[in-house]
C-alpha cells in the first residue's frame, strides 16, 4: 500500500502562511520539479517526506504588473502564461521557449525554476543580469532579497520554512536603452537540459557603455557572475577593442569552473561559455530589450 501524504489546499494565502508557520511543508505550484525530485520506480507514487501545500490556485500569485520601471511577476505564473503576457521582455520569452515541452510549460512556474535552484535553470542567467529581487512573505511580514543571495547552491535557497516566494521583481527592466542576449546550448533547441547557458546585458549612452552584466549557467554550482569584471568595461565605447575583449574573456576563464557529467565535459562547457561571451562582446549592434 502506498504511503499517505498529508496535503493542504487553503482558500486564502494567509491560511497557507499560517500553516507554513506551524509545519515544515513542501510547497507545490506546478510540481514539475518536485515530482521529478521525489520520483520512484515506474508505477509507484512519489515519496514526498513532508506534508504538501498547494499554492497554484491563488490569483494574487499569478499577477504580472508594472510599478514605475520595475516589472513584478507572480511566483505561480506558468511559463505559458508568461509567453502570452505583453509586459514580459522578449529575451525572457526566448528563454522560456527553450524550456521542456508545451505540457511542462503549461504547469511549470517561474517561481519554481528559482526555488529549484538548478545550476542549469533556463531562466536564471537572465534573472541574474536583470538584477532580480525576490519578495518573500511569512506571518512575520515581507522581506526582499537579491536572487544572487537567495540561491546558494544546487537545490539550496535562502528561504525559511515558514516563508513563501510571492513575487519576482525585475528592477528597471522596462528602462529604454538596454539590450539583452540569451543563449542556451543543449542537445536540442527545447526539451533539453542546458549544457551551457549565457545571458548578456548592456546599456549604452550613445556608443559608450553605461552598464553591462554577464551570467553563465551550468558552469558552476550557481550562476557565474562577476561585478568586478563587469566594471572593467564601464565607460568604454562600442565596438570594443580586441585587447579589451581579450582581457574580459581571460578574466572569466579564471572563474568559470564547470564539471564533467553525463550531459557534457568541463572542457566543452568552458570553451562554449567563453565563445558566447566573446561573441556578445564583439557585437557592433544590439537588439532592443
Amino acid at each position: 500500500m502506498a504511503e499517505k501524504i498529508t496535503t493542504y489546499r487553503f482558500d486564502c494565502l494567509d491560511q497557507t502562511l499560517s500553516q507554513l508557520n506551524q509545519e515544515d511543508c513542501t510547497i507545490i505550484a506546478g510540481g514539475t520539479d518536485v515530482m521529478v525530485l521525489h520520483k520512484s520506480r515506474r508505477g509507484v507514487p512519489p515519496k514526498i517526506p513532508k506534508p504538501v501545500v498547494f499554492i497554484d490556485h491563488f490569483s494574487e500569485l499569478k499577477r504580472v504588473y508594472q510599478n514605475h520601471k520595475d516589472l513584478h511577476i507572480g511566483t505561480c505564473c506558468t511559463y505559458s502564461e508568461l509567453l502570452e503576457d505583453p509586459l514580459i521582455p522578449i529575451p525572457l520569452k526566448n528563454a522560456i521557449k527553450t524550456i521542456a515541452a508545451p505540457a511542462i510549460r503549461n504547469r511549470g512556474t517561474l517561481g519554481g525554476n528559482i526555488c529549484n535552484a538548478s545550476p542549469a535553470g533556463d531562466t536564471l542567467p537572465l534573472l541574474y543580469v536583470y538584477n532580480t529581487k525576490l519578495l518573500l512573505r511569512s506571518v512575520n511580514g515581507d522581506r526582499v532579497v537579491a536572487i544572487s543571495d537567495f540561491i546558494q547552491g544546487p537545490r539550496r535557497v535562502q528561504r525559511h520554512h515558514n516563508e513563501m516566494l510571492i513575487e519576482i521583481i525585475l528592477p528597471s527592466v522596462l528602462e529604454e536603452g538596454s539590450h539583452v542576449v540569451f543563449e542556451k546550448v543543449g542537445n536540442r533547441n527545447a526539451d533539453a537540459i542546458a549544457k551551457v547557458s549565457f545571458a548578456g546585458y548592456i546599456r549604452l549612452n550613445g556608443f559608450r557603455i553605461k552598464d553591462v552584466r554577464f551570467a553563465f549557467g551550468a558552469v558552476g554550482p550557481t550562476m557565474v557572475r562577476s561585478i568586478d569584471i563587469e566594471k572593467k568595461l564601464l565607460g568604454l565605447t562600442i565596438p570594443l577593442a580586441d585587447a579589451d575583449i581579450a582581457q574580459i574573456v581571460a578574466a572569466f576563464d579564471k572563474i568559470i569552473k564547470p564539471i564533467d557529467d553525463q550531459r557534457s565535459t568541463a572542457l566543452y562547457r568552458k570553451t562554449v561559455a567563453l565563445n558566447l561571451l566573446r561573441y556578445f562582446l564583439c557585437m557592433k549592434q544590439y537588439q532592443s530589450n
